[in-house]
């Protein structure tokens, strides 16, 4: 397949050695388990925000995919980040993407210079499209103006995708506005019209999907995305209300805390490895207060994710 499939997708956590560099062995590994019925995930994403993108080396950047493809991980399942401020760098991440086989690619804007106009943002994804040269690129434009100060209008969307066609493949939001992601499924006709965009949390699941999301890229499935997919697949009625009135209180708790440190937290004690917790600064991990939260938030959490199972 050319477009990476629907569904849910974990915005991957990344783990780092001790000298702070990606562990991609382990990375690799980590997104094994998303992709297994046990993490739930039909898809994922690594080096995007909730995976510490930015503050990935280029150099570890540059190498990933070639692992991934390594290793197997299906061509169709993966949407790597690629954004960078320089538009060469963003142009050299997402050639290793797909000369390594994995033509799907998450492209934040570029987010030094604040309120670029339409023009200048259009300038910098036709570069990118221009210089890889490639019909089976599949770009996903990265809303998140919280982070990067550079919104992406409806406006600009649609005169990309009327310039390069299916090579505009989709969007995520992470905005966390669900009108904004009306707004722009609107513009562009949504999956009928083979434009995919994806909301940032799960609790907008079918809220999305019943107006023409493609699914969810979320940090917050990193620890429920077992959840999430059963509440996509649960049939319409009291059943999927009750998988969703599960996947809404989880992702309430998680947004009670820094998500990165949480994820990490939250999978540091899955795998019965602390490494996990290290962030790239200048980010830092769970104070001892948040852990002893988190991990009282998801015993009481328990019972409610045991009934939505």
């Amino acid at each position: 397949m050319t477009k990476a499939r629907r569904g849910i997708y974990a915005a991957a956590v990344s783990p780092f050695a001790a000298d702070g560099t990606l562990d991609a062995s382990k990375l690799i590994a980590y997104c094994q388990h998303l992709l297994s019925p046990a993490g739930g995930c039909d898809g994922v994403a690594p080096t995007g925000t909730t995976g510490e993108g930015t503050s990935n080396s280029m150099t570890d950047r540059l190498a990933l995919p070639s692992a991934f493809a390594t290793a197997g991980i299906e061509r169709d399942r993966v949407i790597f980040g690629t954004g960078a401020p320089a538009a060469g760098d963003c142009v050299a991440l997402t050639r290793a993407a797909v000369e390594a086989g994995y033509n799907n690619v998450l492209v934040l804007p570029p987010y030094y210079y604040k309120n670029p106009s339409d023009d200048g943002l259009f300038a910098y994804y036709a570069n990118r499209v221009d210089k890889i040269g490639r019909d089976d690129l599949r770009a996903y434009l990265y809303h998140f103006p919280q982070m990067s100060a550079v919104p992406l209008s409806p406006t600009l969307v649609m005169r990309l995708r009327d310039a390069f066609g299916e090579i505009i493949a989709g969007l995520k939001d992470s905005s966390g506005d669900f009108e904004q992601s009306r707004a722009i499924i609107e513009a562009t006709g949504g999956v009928p019209e083979g434009f995919d965009v994806y909301p940032s949390s799960e609790a907008m699941l079918w809220d999305g999907l019943d107006i023409g999301a493609a699914g969810i890229i979320s940090g917050s499935t990193n620890a429920f995305g077992a959840l999430a997919q059963k509440a996509l697949q649960a049939p319409e009625g009291a059943q999927r209300d009750t998988a969703m009135a599960a996947v809404k209180a989880a992702r309430a708790m998680a947004s009670k805390y820094p998500l990165m440190a949480a994820m990490k937290q939250i999978e540091a004690w899955r795998s019965g490895d602390d490494s996990w917790t290290r962030m790239a600064p200048p980010l830092v991990p769970l104070s001892d207060d948040q852990r002893a939260g988190l991990r009282a938030d998801l015993e009481a959490l328990s019972p409610q994710l045991e009934t939505a199972g």
